[in-house]
């Protein structure tokens, strides 16, 4: 009998240890996750007892809180829904919140620790809680013009400033309307959201910083070039091979320049200036090739690839492979091809960091935070990620640039009284699918600079008749030009 007492007390025992360590777990340890996971509809629900802050563009809401009369006791607004759904992202009763809606709910919602003794003082006056307010750092004419230039068609936008690294403009088309996600009505928001999934065009994908990422092309080859330059195999003019068509190795596969059988420029040599202004192919395999793999690499993650960065919700991890490719697909990377994929947010840094001498800066959408009283509670956040050129690298690219759009492919970037710097791409997708259409690039007046990268999908809507210079880069001069206000 007194076994039998000893066995049902040691069970007792380790099923009260059991509840009582669960219990620990999701009290102290889990708590806190549980609470910011946006798919968690009691915290959500419990939080609209407080007006949440408003997202702000040049001081105006772009999204805000106001009294309904519901137990809900507060409707959010998006003023311009689908114009900066990629910014604001939407707060959802029943499908969470994204973009900054969830990257800053804590401070949108006067949970941060900034706002802890203006949470405790109101307890005491009896003053309503409020959420801070965020002023991003988005400049609306640029966003715009961005949105106006896209015109629809499947693709994204980014421009950022490359010295503090200010987004001005996040575009990403199609979009949606975050109104449609931001209603009380339970059934209809699932009706809605099912909707956009079940979408064939991806409204939902942040094309800009996410999305179905694509082969970035011969806006890749600044990457190239950058490794080129930095390991000393190539000079800005020093003479490269010039064949019309030239054998991957290992493979009977050939590659060609865009003007298909023809040379990359008309000497029997050519340069690493003249292979960027008219964007030629065989250069840069040959040079990829001459690098290895791992020399690419290293030189495309200082860029970024293969990390996320926070803007302050989380882009995706631009690709360059990590498994060891060997030379004929390391020669299909030299122009952005193989297995290399890239967002517009990747590709502007990289011009950003050609812009600032070498040096890569954190983009960011947040310029303040501020209590409902306008105390300042997070001013500018300027952080560098390192630098991955030299200033002398990042000079010749420059110059290299240029030329592409004075007197190159890039000729559709060019801006009056500006020195424009460019570099289409023009990205194979698969035999017969429409091309992906790049252009990156940047320029300076006396008080503002700005770089910037555009892709299209689907050719543009043109196929594999689109190109990089037609499109892309039309619509990177026009938001360039609206950022410096020429």
């Amino acid at each position: 009998m007194s076994r039998n007492i000893r066995v049902v007390g040691i069970l007792m025992l380790a099923m009260f240890l059991a509840m009582f360590s669960s219990s620990t777990i999701i009290q102290m340890i889990q708590a806190p996750n549980l609470n910011a996971d946006p798919r968690n509809t009691r915290t959500l629900i419990a939080s609209y007892e407080i007006a949440r802050g408003p997202i702000l563009v040049d001081g105006n809401p772009i999204a805000y809180s106001e009294p309904d009369g519901t137990d809900y006791m507060y409707q959010r607004i998006y003023t311009e829904g689908e114009l900066y759904a990629p910014v604001t992202g939407y707060y959802s009763a029943n499908q969470g919140s994204t973009n900054l809606e969830s990257a800053m709910d804590a401070e949108l919602s006067g949970r941060s620790d900034a706002q802890f003794f203006s949470s405790l003082s109101n307890l005491f006056t009896g003053e309503q809680q409020a959420g801070a307010a965020i002023e991003t750092t988005i400049i609306p004419v640029a966003q715009e013009a961005a949105w106006n230039a896209l015109d629809g068609r499947p693709g994204a936008v980014i421009a950022y400033n490359p010295e503090t690294g200010a987004i001005y403009a996040m575009v990403s088309t199609p979009s949606y309307d975050p109104n449609n996600l931001a209603m009380h009505d339970d059934a209809e928001i699932l009706a809605n959201y099912n909707g956009l999934l079940n979408d064939p065009s991806n409204p939902l994908y942040n094309r800009a910083t996410a999305g179905n990422m694509n082969p970035p092309g011969s806006v890749f080859k600044l990457v190239i070039a950058a490794a080129a330059l930095e390991e000393g195999i190539a000079t800005i003019d020093g003479e490269l091979d010039n064949p019309a068509e030239w054998t991957l190795p290992g493979s009977t596969a050939k590659v060609y320049n865009p003007n298909h059988g023809q040379t990359c420029g008309s000497g029997d040599t050519t340069s690493l200036r003249t292979a960027i202004e008219f964007s030629c192919n065989i250069p840069f395999a040959q040079l990829a090739v001459e690098l290895g793999d791992e020399k690419i690499r290293e030189m495309a993650e200082a860029f970024g690839f293969n990390q996320s960065f926070s803007v302050p919700f989380d882009s995706a991890a631009s690709v360059y492979p990590t498994t060891t490719l060997d030379d004929a697909q390391t020669a299909l990377t030299g122009f952005g091809q193989y297995e290399v994929r890239a967002t517009p947010l990747q590709i502007a840094m990289i011009s950003g960091a050609i812009a600032n001498g070498g040096e890569l800066i954190q983009p960011t959408l947040v310029d303040q935070v501020l209590a409902p009283n306008l105390q300042v509670l997070q001013g500018p956040q300027i952080e560098s990620v390192g630098s991955p050129i030299s200033a002398e690298t990042a000079e010749a690219l420059t110059s290299m640039m240029q030329d592409s759009v004075s007197s190159g492919v890039a000729s559709n970037a060019q801006i009056s009284g500006i020195d424009v710097a460019g570099k289409t791409g023009t990205a194979e997708n698969g035999e017969g699918e429409p091309y992906s259409l790049w252009f990156t690039g940047f320029a300076e007046t006396d008080d503002e600079q700005v770089a910037v990268a555009v892709v299209l999908e689907d050719g543009g809507g043109m196929g594999q008749s689109g190109t990089g210079n037609g499109l892309a880069a039309t619509i990177g001069q026009q938001v360039i030009k609206a950022v410096l206000e020429v």
